[in-house]
């Protein structure tokens, strides 16, 4: 009885990988006949059978089952993305498995480089997202973040994910790039490898080979994460991950700029006030640099200060339009101060003299004033601005510059 049951026993397994084999037969000419909804319907019947396959006949249904929904690039994104972990679950690399990879990688790069440029950044992420998963190269996982980044809120948390990955693995982004100069036109080009740059130099073609390291995206990295912490209202997980950032890029303005509108927002002028001095510091021509702090100091009411800041970027940048109209509207600011001493006077002699006096500063701070305001109005023409200039044309005595304003502008 024991031996006829080993015997049922024996003829089941061997008709159970009868079917497997017959049905992998299927799946193979399916795929071969290139009808793939077919394969994907025997894949579906194979699926129950793979925990009991042998090596081989696994390594045969993953990789037939990521033609199948690869579809010679055919796939839809979950087609694709059922494709490239099918491929992820061969553990040898043999040459057929290596050129399915190969072919998926190029076809997903170039779609995924499209979605990109087409500024379907969601699409995008996910292709260089399946890119990261098919070939583990962590720049894919990268541009997939930075992909993300650029759907906007939506995609925040997903971005955050892949940057705090691209930390933990200690992503640097730091590569190799090869030149050499085109010896017939003389312009330096960019070689595809070291292999390819080193053959061409050798044929005579190209010249003066060169070798360059890229920038490190270390910080960008950290900033990002920073920054989404601080749009999810993470203040401290920011701060943190500000401090981290800095650390690994001591020299990057930028980091320090948004750490320092980070602890604006939290209020904390004074952290925010030194963290801006020392951008200025490392770049003393940074114009937007000048503008902050000029907004900073007038919030603080040292109103000098921030006309010096604000002067210093019209300097740099004659037509910062920002910085013309805050100096202005600073300038005439001061309006408010005489008129509270003029309002204080009595009628004595020496008041009507001082009023007479103060009267005249009030037209020399108006006239103060107009150069910052003309050249705003030369930049945008806008109709406020003219008005408030023909009022100021008006108050100081300019009659023919009031009359040509009133007449362009019909006031």
């Amino acid at each position: 009885m024991k031996k006829q049951l080993i015997l049922s026993l024996a003829l089941f397994v061997a008709l159970f990988s009868y079917g497997q084999k017959k049905e992998l037969k299927s799946l193979e000419k399916a795929v071969k006949n290139s009808n793939f909804a077919e394969a994907k319907k025997l894949v579906g019947q194979l699926e129950s059978m793979v925990g009991s396959m042998d090596s081989k006949s696994k390594e045969k249904y993953y990789l037939t089952k990521g033609k199948a929904f690869f579809a010679n690039g055919a796939g839809s994104n979950e087609d694709m993305t059922m494709a490239v972990k099918s491929i992820g679950s061969i553990e040898n690399n043999s040459p057929e498995v290596s050129e399915l990879k190969s072919l998926i990688e190029n076809d997903l790069l170039v779609k995924a480089n499209d979605l990109y440029k087409a500024e379907k950044f969601k699409a995008a992420s996910e292709k260089f997202y399946s890119l990261y998963e098919l070939s583990q190269d962590q720049s894919y996982l990268y541009y997939a973040a930075a992909s993300a980044v650029n759907v906007g809120e939506a995609e925040y948390t997903t971005a955050l994910g892949y940057y705090t990955k691209l930390k933990e693995l200690g992503y640097t982004g730091v590569r190799t790039e090869y030149y050499a100069v085109n010896k017939a036109t003389g312009e330096e080009e960019r070689m595809p490898n070291k292999e390819q740059s080193t053959l061409f130099v050798k044929s005579g073609s190209y010249i003066k080979p060169t070798e360059r390291k890229t920038k490190s995206v270390v910080s960008d990295i950290t900033k990002n994460i920073a920054l989404i912490y601080m749009s999810q209202g993470e203040n401290e997980k920011a701060l943190t991950a500000f401090k981290d950032a800095r650390e690994s890029n001591p020299d990057d303005v930028s980091l320090l700029l948004s750490e320092a509108n980070l602890h604006y927002k939290l209020g904390d002028k004074d952290k925010y006030s030194s963290l801006i001095e020392e951008a200025l510091i490392k770049e003393p021509k940074n114009i937007d640099l000048l503008y902050n702090l000029g907004v900073l100091s007038a919030d603080a009411g040292d109103k000098d200060k921030a006309i010096e800041y604000y002067r210093k970027a019209i300097e740099l940048k004659p037509n910062y339009v920002n910085a013309l109209t805050n100096l202005s509207v600073l300038i005439l600011s001061g309006e408010k101060d005489i008129l509270a001493k003029m309002n204080a006077l009595g009628t004595s002699k020496a008041d009507n003299d001082r009023f007479e006096s103060l009267k005249l500063e009030k037209k020399e701070l108006y006239k103060s004033a107009l150069p910052y305001l003309e050249k705003v109005l030369q930049i945008n023409d806008d109709k406020n601005v003219a008005k408030t200039l023909m009022g100021i044309y008006e108050i100081v005595g300019y009659k023919e510059k009031f009359s040509a304003i009133k007449a362009k502008y019909n006031l």
